[in-house]
């Protein structure tokens, strides 16, 4: 009987409490609050297209400064560093030696230049009597052959007159080329054989001077797709304009000029080299200097700019942009960033001007959410 009491009040109990349930509700609590937010309106704006290269600099021209004569090093007539002319002398070998074989050579040439009238006149007789039988037809051949031996050894006296004269003018050692010496790797008395592999020194011209670049052919090939489709714009007199950073990551004072890219990529790097000319009258850059070159890829008339902190990633990496649809919720847009330009990126696709991206607020952000739209200050 006891357990048939224990299972009425407990049937009692359940009625009573779904009778409650099935009454009318009581008030419902506060609805939540829409989110404030700061908003950027996405405006299309005009965008100049620059592409950051690391480079060296190379002299604009170099040359090796080598003996053309073997010799004695008599005086080093320049001072190391100090800017020489085309021409002028850098160092002396000793001359005795050439000089006497062009003195040797001059008086070679000036004996056979005395015997040869003699010769010709001997010549010219024996062909006169050779008509009346005065002399015999030998004696005529060999007079001849004498006379045409004299003159061959005079042009062989005259070349070996102008070597001589030649190797005498290689004594003085001039610089080819005008620009600043570099570190003499001789001294007076110094032992130097002609064309030899070590150079004395070297000339360089420093102004202008050379900066050469890499780009990657993958970059090159976007950039030609991008100026086909018309998403590019070039403007020509300003794209050849180039602004060098020096190492130090201070702006260089004066532009470069884009003369040409190579039409070989190296295999090992995926990449064509870039020259550009660069005024140094200050001699700033050096031969072999690391430095960025700021070129101008092109223009885009219309480009979509979003501030950094607009844009987020997902777990997969993937850019996105929070952003107020018409009925003021918070929706979510995947774009294509192509890249950062100063604070903002640059947007390819996914958003359109007019669209409101929220910059401030996205903490707690879900999709769908209602938002409280306030204006964002971006700097």
């Amino acid at each position: 009987m006891r357990n048939l009491s224990g299972i009425k009040w407990i049937l009692i109990l359940t009625a009573g409490l779904l009778l409650a349930g099935c009454g009318p509700r009581g008030p419902q609590g506060p609805q939540q609050k829409p989110a404030e937010v700061g908003v950027v309106t996405i405006q299309t704006e005009r965008v100049v297209l620059t592409r950051e290269l690391p480079g060296r600099t190379t002299a604009f021209r170099m040359s090796d400064i080598r003996p053309q004569v073997s010799g004695l090093i008599l005086k080093r007539v320049f001072e190391e560093g100090a800017l020489v002319q085309a021409g002028d002398v850098l160092y002396q070998i000793d001359p005795a030696q050439y000089q006497a074989a062009y003195d040797q050579a001059k008086a070679a040439v000036a004996m056979i230049e005395a015997n040869l009238p003699a010769v010709r006149l001997r010549e010219e007789r024996f062909k006169q009597l050779i008509a009346s039988n005065a002399v015999s037809l030998q004696d005529y051949d060999n007079t001849l052959a004498v006379l045409r031996q004299t003159e061959a050894q005079l042009e062989s006296g005259k070349a070996a007159l102008e070597a001589a004269r030649i190797n005498l003018s290689y004594t003085p050692i001039k610089a080819p080329i005008s620009g600043r010496t570099g570190r003499s790797s001789v001294t007076e008395g110094a032992m130097v054989t002609a064309y030899q592999p070590v150079p004395l020194a070297t000339v360089q011209q420093l102004d202008p001077i050379y900066v050469d670049v890499s780009q990657s052919t993958a970059e090159l090939l976007r950039l030609q797709k991008y100026m086909t489709d018309g998403k590019l714009s070039s403007e020509s007199a300003s794209r050849n304009k180039v602004t060098i950073i020096l190492e130090d990551g201070t702006p260089y004072s004066l532009e470069g000029t884009l003369e040409f890219r190579d039409i070989t990529v190296n295999p090992a790097t995926g990449s064509v080299i870039l020259r550009i000319t660069v005024p140094n009258p200050d001699s700033v850059l050096l031969p072999g200097m690391f430095v960025r070159a700021v070129l101008e890829e092109g223009v885009i008339e219309q480009a979509i700019m979003v501030p950094q902190p607009g844009v987020s990633r997902d777990q997969k990496g993937m850019p996105f942009a929070w952003v107020v649809d018409e009925s003021r919720n918070a929706a979510i847009r995947m774009l294509t960033v192509e890249r950062a330009i100063r604070d903002k990126w640059l947007v390819s696709s996914g958003l359109a001007a007019g669209d409101r991206v929220i910059v401030e607020g996205m903490q707690r952000m879900r999709p769908g959410i209602p938002v409280t739209v306030t204006a964002a200050k971006v700097d």
